[in-house]
């Protein structure tokens, strides 16, 4: 089970953001929270770079990246070649994403997901181990 979480997000993930790293912290991880800090308008590549790199560099186990919509911050961790974030806004994408994909950073839409659905979809996200198999030859050909 992955214990160090990086966090991150934009304004539009503010309001998920802080309530998703007090849960964590309850549920035993160790989180570090990379930012934004309050509401006020920010880039959420400001965000996403900080913890693609953190848990690229294996500092950090996972990652969980919010955003208005959770496409922004996926689109940019996913420009880190170790890095495979997953856009996630219910539970059965939580575990595939993990399942099929090796997922190491969870993407959530803050403006389209209920907190406590976002709090299950992170449980699942790092409870859910890799498959290996078939996917580990699909994983592999991901990177360029």
């Amino acid at each position: 089970m992955a214990k160090k979480i990086a966090i991150g997000g934009d304004h539009a993930g503010f309001s998920l953001k802080q309530p998703l790293v007090e849960w964590l912290t309850q549920q035993g991880y160790e989180v570090k929270d990379f930012g934004t800090y309050t509401a006020d308008s920010a880039d959420y590549a400001d965000f996403a770079h900080p913890v693609a790199i953190a848990v690229e560099s294996g500092e950090f186990d996972a990652g969980v990246l919010v955003c208005g919509s959770g496409q922004g911050v996926a689109i940019t961790a996913n420009k880190h070649q170790r890095i495979r974030a997953a856009l996630v806004w219910d539970t059965p994408l939580a575990a595939l994403s993990r399942q099929h994909n090796d997922a190491n950073i969870i993407c959530l839409p803050a403006r389209f997901i209920a907190q406590e659905t976002a709090f299950e979809c992170v449980r699942i996200f790092l409870t859910t181990e890799f498959e290996g198999g078939r996917h580990a030859i699909r994983v592999g050909k991901i990177a360029c």
